[in-house]
């Protein structure tokens, strides 16, 4: 198990026209949505290519093999053409990569990794041990490749290494006040529960926690915010922030149901949370946040989280 995260990794700056290779470490997506993606990201500058078996389709719901997959995100890495690495989608299956990644040579190469979603343990990993910045950020399939689908304003400020701020215009407001300070950390509420009592199981100690999801009942995200409280996860957090939890809803409950069972779910810690940040499963304009770097966070009449150091270093 897991017990802290390394020190931070610092990583270079993106230059104008940056390589990116674009990866599918989980399921395969619709072909249409790979290629208008791939323009989005070019007309905003950069230099998208695929990686070998990044369009396979199958076994299963798998873009590929495990062999297949893992091999892309080494290349992906390892190629001295890129600046940074792009996940297609989530869906399912990254989880089968954790034991087969290659920590050395990552930790030689290291780039930001934009995904969320399946991507979870992966990104959390790689900043446990590596301390590589989790980028939880616009995948090209799932995000680019709608008009609206991407918060620039987060996404160049993350790559330039400025620090930034979101808040009530991205979603944000205050389910309990208070302020905190911590290492931002987190990712997908079903992929941080289903990574208890496994050897990548998320150190969220001390951490300012993200959790968000899509389309789980309410109950269902009170099951699994009492998965991690039993496992002792919410202990010691500095403040929780719930992202915009996409139909998490239940057909005829009252409307605050998710927000009743979410500060049912966590009575008893004493700690500000703030709900509604679209960074992740999102209707519109998803917010890049990094994981690994120091933020801040204001829940009162307005909520509002400040990431304070950048992640990319001129």
């Amino acid at each position: 198990m897991t017990t802290g995260s390394k020190p931070l990794m610092p990583l270079g700056p993106i230059q104008s026209g940056a390589g990116v290779n674009v990866i599918s470490p989980a399921s395969f997506a619709i072909p249409a949505r790979v290629d208008l993606g791939m323009e989005r990201l070019q007309k905003l500058g950069y230099a998208p290519r695929l990686g070998p078996n990044t369009q396979a389709r199958g076994p299963l719901f798998f873009a590929g093999t495990s062999e297949e997959r893992i091999a892309d995100m080494h290349a992906a890495f390892a190629d001295p053409e890129t600046s940074f690495v792009a996940a297609v989608r989530g869906g399912y299956g990254s989880g089968y990569l954790l034991e087969a990644v290659d920590l050395k040579l990552i930790a030689d190469h290291p780039k930001p990794f934009f995904a969320y979603s399946d991507m979870t343990g992966l990104q959390l990993w790689l900043l446990d041990k590596l301390g590589l910045p989790a980028f939880h950020g616009p995948m090209v399939a799932a995000d680019f490749y709608v008009e609206d689908g991407v918060h620039l304003e987060s996404f160049q400020a993350a790559l330039a290494g400025r620090p930034y701020s979101v808040g009530t215009t991205e979603g944000m407001r205050t389910l309990k006040p208070g302020s905190a300070r911590g290492t931002l950390y987190g990712g997908c509420l079903s992929i941080l529960a289903a990574l208890i009592g496994t050897p990548w199981e998320p150190a969220t100690e001390n951490k300012l926690l993200f959790i968000e999801d899509v389309g789980a009942k309410p109950y269902q995200v009170d099951r699994m915010l009492w998965q991690l409280r039993q496992a002792g996860k919410l202990d010691d957090v500095r403040g929780i922030v719930f992202g915009e939890m996409l139909n998490c809803t239940s057909p005829g409950a009252p409307e605050n149901l998710l927000d009743d069972a979410i500060l049912s779910a966590l009575n008893g810690i004493e700690v500000p949370i703030a709900f509604g940040l679209r960074s992740g499963h999102v209707s519109r304009q998803n917010v890049t946040l990094i994981f690994g770097i120091e933020a801040e966070l204001h829940a009162d009449d307005e909520a509002q989280l400040t990431l304070v150091e950048p992640a990319v270093r001129s």
